[in-house]
């Protein structure tokens, strides 16, 4: 069997030597199945399709690559390894922009504390709404206990539609901003954590102890 591939081999290449020479040579493959032998064509049989396989010009020399289809594994290690590249390069150019962005660990902290204050201003800022908008609340409520569903008394009047929404409208927006104050402090101790970790990678680059 080795023998009849072989010999169909030097079939398809003596064509395409002559063909060569008329500078119409078309592709020869190369492969080698299951059974170790190996086999020439100018198309490849379905049954061998998803083997790997060579391109071979008239003197049998290879001249080029064609993959076989990949195995579950063989893609999840691709996969795993493209994965890899990616970190290593986002790595390297964090670590440039690093370099240039700073001359110093005095430089990192001075811009880590403006960030941080510019944190507490926005936290200050809102506290301060806050303390107006809870005590207009309280006002409001003052205003809607005289009236049902708020009231004692049963036969008060039902409350003013206005009022109502008043009430709810300043019961949202204290919602909101309630928010937005443990976002920014959530957001400053993210901010804190990066710098951190920027000095930290900027003495290693630098060689700093």
């Amino acid at each position: 069997m080795r023998v009849r591939a072989i010999a169909t081999s030097l079939l398809v290449l003596l064509p395409l030597a002559a063909a060569a020479q008329s500078g119409q040579a078309p592709k020869v493959y190369k492969w080698v199945d299951d059974e170790g032998v190996t086999h020439y064509g100018d198309s490849i049989p379905a049954e061998y399709a998803e083997l790997p396989k060579q391109v071979v010009n008239e003197h049998g020399v290879t001249v080029g690559e064609l993959e076989g289809k990949k195995t579950a594994e063989q893609l999840e290690a691709e996969r795993i390894e493209n994965e890899r590249r990616v970190a290593m390069e986002m790595k390297r150019r964090a670590d440039q922009a690093l370099l240039a962005t700073y001359l110093s660990v005095d430089e990192i902290i001075m811009h880590r504390d403006r960030r941080i204050e510019l944190f507490q201003a926005q936290s200050k800022v809102t506290e301060m709404y806050l303390v107006s908008l809870r005590k207009r609340l309280a006002r409001l409520e003052q205003q809607a206990s005289r009236f049902q569903p708020y009231a004692d008394d049963p036969n008060a009047p039902m409350i003013d539609p206005d009022l109502s929404d008043d009430i709810n409208t300043t019961k949202e927006t204290i919602h909101r901003h309630e928010s937005n104050l443990n976002k920014f402090e959530d957001d400053e101790q993210t901010m804190i954590a990066r710098f951190d970790g920027d000095i930290s990678r900027f003495k290693t680059l630098k060689g700093i102890e």
